[in-house]
């Protein structure tokens, strides 16, 4: 029978314990020691079944153990201590108000849109590493105290669970969530009602959505969903799945986080008086969105749609995540402009206007389609990929939308990205050597929030690091055989679990006892599953794998998780053939497959390994932060040399893998190739290092290398570090230019540009000599200098809209210019008879070898971020004067 009413009861917390509920509301708990372990106190035998959710445990808990608990005065002791810790850590001053009060010139507040958020297991809303990375950045903004407000959707089927069928093929489930019994908070208006946010949909319909808040930390995370009673039942199941559905769906489902999400951000203000957000970034193309609605709200205070632009593109910042073109989100232009103009979104704005955003203009572009990242990039002044390497590679992939520049020009950034220690980091790593170090200083530290510090910069060094140095080998040994041990019981009961789902009996899983040993190289490899990032390399030679694993002196044990989206077949079979080789009895005791990967697991996961092993195709990893996770506990990187681990490799921290790429083989040869360097690497170098023992029987090299990994490599690998470089580089240059922009300024910058680009194609570098009395030739002294004289066309430009430019640098043989450096000419006086501005200056000649330089013209601005930003550059022709390359000797 069903219920024909469905409604959640909620305990009712004896006075003295009120404050319980305050703390399990408050998502800090995630990453907060001292707040879990006195849950876990609340009820010991409750905390696991509960998920260690406190939300969950409070909903379980009987109430004769409140009652009790109400009573044990050393509980409510621990109770107090714990609730005035939240307290000062949500009032009092952390990094960004000691930057403030320094005089930095920083944003009143910042608006992050993102698809996914991994907060925390109990609020299952990702699907990987793009949501972990997110709620990442939250809670390392929330530790340094920077005034983000976060922005999402709310999913009542999350992603998906993950299980398997007795023959190893994934199965997903989608368990209804339901937000009431979840750490989250609906907004409402002042008179109590549901706050709403509208949108208006073609054919006169409305799409409505509420707002759920959770508090992380000190940050409001705010999540829109469509399953009001207001709504029809196809618009009720807009926020159904994570990336499920068809395009329309998909659609709908980011113009409500775009648009609906502004909307939903203005509400919030206009309740709590937050203040309005200066910066919105966009974390993804899945929330471009965005720019739209700001647009329409700035028209609406008078400017016109391209200074409207301007305003959104000068307090914007887009950070994209994918390496391939086929990672982005792409609609048919047909269904977009259906969604917009006087019948849907933006009325009074011609949807053309529209289209184009996201029209793929560059060549091999396609027309026909609207590009989510396209419109990211043309909406936001500043840009950013998330590893040094994805940042070129970012570069390159965008750079038709900079025509005439070479990519290292494209303006593109790159911030690294970072994890958030006190998540990850096990607490039996933060208290290795110093029984007496306090818990909450080493957890701000290792987030690179600890405030008090004389340059007010923050503790960037992981609280353990410095106390590792002196650690004994045998106290790290120990360590690391413990966390081990724990992995080894974790996987256990999981696998046990997974086998019974798979339809075995308790007769037949006796083996399990004997899976994996404390006492083996254990290996982990877990992240989603697109082919790039090949989860079956390892299976190449499966012979060899054997015998890596079944060693008679120097075993493996790996262990694997990982999930393929539910439209992947692909994805499935490389999951079902991993399967099938573990289920050998042969070495079904030394790898296994662990299904349903999450944050619960992963946590479980990356301190228990010795090695974290990733091998994708280079260049297609934009960063991969289950490394750093993984560093963070003392485990070593064995990795491709892609994302993070390029920038940050060092044989002290781990192995690198040949890689094939760039080669003319074939995929099936560069995986061979690859997979045989693997086996080798784990065979010649990892795994000796690992058994070989001194007298004491410790791995002296080994424990050198973990050693190193925590206090060298941790720093790096920080949310703290990631959070404090966007403040300073991104978010902060942003709001400065968003408070230049007042409405005549925008006016102003969005005339010069329609004028700048009306007069371009008529600019011209018509002649340029140059002159020296060292050149002979085709050579050049080192030390001498050209004095160069460049005669251009302005095609009706004035001299300030413009910069001439010398670029030079060392030359390849076909002349290209290499680690080009630029340097400004002045203009000479005015122009000629023919209209013709004479530009002079100087160019010495300081580096050896084949050397070259030309002249170019670039639009120049004081509210440019860059002379790039408009994609226009003149540069000579074949027949301008002399502006060939010299030798130097």
């Amino acid at each position: 029978m069903k219920a024909i009413r469905r409604f959640t009861v909620r305990p009712v917390l004896p006075e003295p314990l009120r404050p319980l509920s305050d703390l399990a509301r408050n998502l800090r708990w995630s990453w907060h020691t001292d707040t879990q372990e006195l849950f876990l106190a609340a009820d010991p035998e409750g905390w696991r079944p509960a998920g260690a959710d406190p939300v969950r445990l409070l909903g379980a808990v009987s109430a004769a153990r409140l009652a009790e608990l109400a009573g044990d005065q050393p509980f409510l002791d621990r109770l107090t201590a714990v609730s005035e810790d939240l307290g000062e850590y949500l009032r009092g001053p952390r990094w960004y108000q000691n930057q403030l009060s320094q005089g930095a010139e920083l944003p009143e507040a910042i608006a992050y849109f993102s698809p996914e958020f991994g907060v925390t297991a109990a609020l299952p809303q990702y699907s990987g590493g793009l949501g972990i990375l997110a709620g990442d950045h939250l809670k390392a903004a929330s530790d340094l105290g920077v005034p983000l407000i976060g922005v999402g959707l709310l999913y009542r089927h999350g992603y998906f669970r993950q299980s398997l069928s007795r023959d190893g093929w994934q199965q997903e489930h989608y368990p209804v969530l339901d937000p009431n019994e979840l750490p989250l908070t609906l907004l409402r208006e002042t008179d109590g009602t549901p706050s709403r946010v509208v949108l208006a949909l073609p054919g006169g319909r409305s799409l409505y959505a509420s707002v759920w808040q959770a508090q992380v930390g000190r940050v409001p995370l705010l999540l829109l969903d469509s399953d009001v009673e207001e709504n029809a039942p196809g618009e009720r199941d807009v926020t159904d799945r994570l990336y499920g559905g068809g395009s329309d769906h998909r659609l709908l489902q980011e113009m409500l986080l775009g648009i609906g999400g502004v909307r939903a951000v203005r509400t919030y203000c206009r309740l709590t008086g937050h203040p309005a957000p200066e910066v919105f970034h966009t974390n993804e193309g899945h929330a471009g969105f965005l720019g739209l609605e700001r647009i329409r709200e700035l028209i609406q205070t008078g400017l016109d749609f391209d200074a409207a632009i301007e305003v959104v593109r000068a307090g914007a910042v887009f950070t994209t995540h994918t390496p391939v073109p086929a990672g982005i989100d792409r609609f048919e232009r047909q269904l977009v402009a259906r969604h917009f103009g006087d019948d849907g979104e933006l009325p009074g704005v011609a949807v053309d206007k529209v289209l184009r955003l996201g029209m793929e203009t560059y060549e091999g572009g396609e027309p026909g389609l609207f590009n989510m990242a396209v419109m990211g990039l043309r909406l936001a002044q500043r840009a950013n990929g998330v590893s040094t390497l994805h940042g070129a590679v970012s570069r390159e992939m965008f750079s038709g939308l900079w025509p005439g520049f070479d990519p290292s020009e494209v303006p593109i950034t790159s911030v690294t990205n970072g994890v958030h220690a006190p998540t990850w980091v096990a607490p039996e790593v933060l208290r290795v050597g110093s029984g007496t170090f306090a818990s909450e200083r080493a957890q701000n530290a290792l987030a690179g929030a600890e405030v008090g510090t004389a340059d007010g910069t923050g503790g960037d060094t992981p609280g353990h690091g410095s106390d590792v140095t002196t650690v004994p080998d045998r106290e790290i040994w120990d360590l690391r055989r413990g966390l081990r041990e724990q992995l080894v019981t974790e996987v256990r009961t999981r696998l046990h679990a997974s086998w019974r789902r798979r339809g075995a009996g308790t007769a037949e899983l006796g083996w399990i006892d004997d899976v994996l040993d404390p006492d083996v190289l254990t290996i982990g490899f877990a992240r989603r599953v697109p082919s790039y990032k090949r989860l079956t390399l390892m299976l190449h030679d499966r012979d060899r794998l054997r015998e890596l694993l079944l060693h008679p002196t120097r075993p493996i044990q790996i262990v694997v998780a990982g999930k393929a989206h539910p439209a992947d077949d692909g994805g499935k079979r490389l999951i079902q053939e991993l399967v099938r080789f573990s289920d050998d009895p042969r070495v079904r005791h030394r790898i296994v497959f662990l299904p349903d990967y999450g944050m619960g697991m992963a946590q479980k996961l990356y301190p228990g390994c010795d090695v974290w092993l990733n091998n994708p195709l280079r260049p297609l990893e934009a960063c991969g932060t289950s490394g750093m996770k993984a560093a963070l506990n003392g485990c070593l990187n064995l990795s491709v040399r892609d994302g993070w681990w390029d920038e940050w490799f060092g044989s002290d921290f781990g192995w690198a893998i040949p890689t094939a790429d760039g080669s003319a083989t074939g995929e099936d040869r560069r995986d061979e190739l690859e997979a045989n360097a693997l086996y080798s690497l784990i065979e010649d170098r990892v795994a000796p290092r690992f058994y070989d023992r001194n007298a004491e029987d410790l791995p002296e090299r080994w424990i050198e290398m973990v050693r190193s990994t925590l206090v060298t490599l941790g720093p790096k690998v920080l949310a703290g570090r990631m959070v404090r470089e966007y403040v300073e580089r991104l978010y902060a240059p942003a709001a400065r230019a968003r408070r230049a922009l007042e409405p005549a300024a925008a006016r102003e910058l969005a005339a010069w540009k329609s004028r700048t680009r009306a007069a371009w194609p008529q600019v011209a570098v018509d002649h340029v000599e140059a002159a020296a009395d060292t050149v002979v030739g085709e050579s050049a002294e080192l030390g001498s200098t050209l004095a160069l004289r460049v005669r251009v066309t302005l095609g009706g430009l004035d001299p300030d809209d413009v910069e001439v430019q010398v670029v030079a640098g060392r030359v390849d043989s076909g002349d290209a210019i290499a680690e080009a450096r630029t340097y400004p000419l002045k203009p000479a006086g005015g122009h000629d008879l023919e209209g013709r501005w004479l530009y002079e200056g100087p160019l010495a000649l300081d580096r050896t070898g084949p050397y070259g330089y030309t002249v170019r013209v670039l639009p120049s601005h004081p509210l440019l971020a860059s002379g790039a930003e408009l994609g226009l550059v003149a540069v000579p022709n074949a027949s301008t004067g002399d502006g060939g390359g010299v030798l130097l000797r």
